[in-house]
């Protein structure tokens, strides 16, 4: 897949994407935010095994463009968002314990498809079939599209409205 896009406008009024460099600290930052918000959906499956972690997250980082999720200059969570000519992939989408469960998860995504539905363009995603995120893109427009063991993959057409 080749971008077109490597930014994500700001959610006005109180919040920035800003991209990840490709960096250690880059890395680590968006592994323990991942551990924090993914660990028991994985632990309740396979258990967490740090090295199998870091090696998933190493390909992800590698080939993915990453962005802090910035609420009033703090990080509250990371996201994944690659524009192609044909769709764009969001996944990765990661916040801090704190900051869930009070609708922040949907502002962001709700802005995100704003965002790909100005550029005319499909979104995709996949997720763990046990993780509860699911409710989320479903109510939002996403019918699966496939799936394997692990996953469901999704894919919400391009809105008009």
């Amino acid at each position: 897949m080749t971008s077109i896009m490597n930014t994500l406008p700001p959610l006005i009024p109180d919040i920035d994407f800003d991209l990840l460099p490709k960096t250690d600290d880059a890395s680590a930052l968006i592994f323990e935010i991942k551990r924090d918000a993914m660990g028991p959906h994985v632990i309740k499956h396979w258990g967490w095994v740090e090295d199998v972690q870091l090696q998933i997250h190493k390909k992800h980082f590698a080939i993915k463009p990453f962005f802090q999720i910035n609420q009033g200059g703090v990080c509250v969570g990371i996201v994944s968002f690659l524009a192609s000519v044909d769709y764009i992939q969001f996944g990765e989408f990661y916040l801090r314990g704190p900051y869930r469960g009070n609708g922040l998860g949907t502002r962001i995504l709700q802005h995100c498809l704003s965002v790909a539905d100005e550029k005319g363009l499909p979104v995709r995603l996949e997720y763990l079939k046990w993780n509860p995120v699911g409710r989320l893109y479903l109510r939002h427009g996403f019918p699966v599209i496939g799936e394997n063991e692990i996953h469901y993959f999704l894919e919400r057409p391009i809105s008009r409205s």
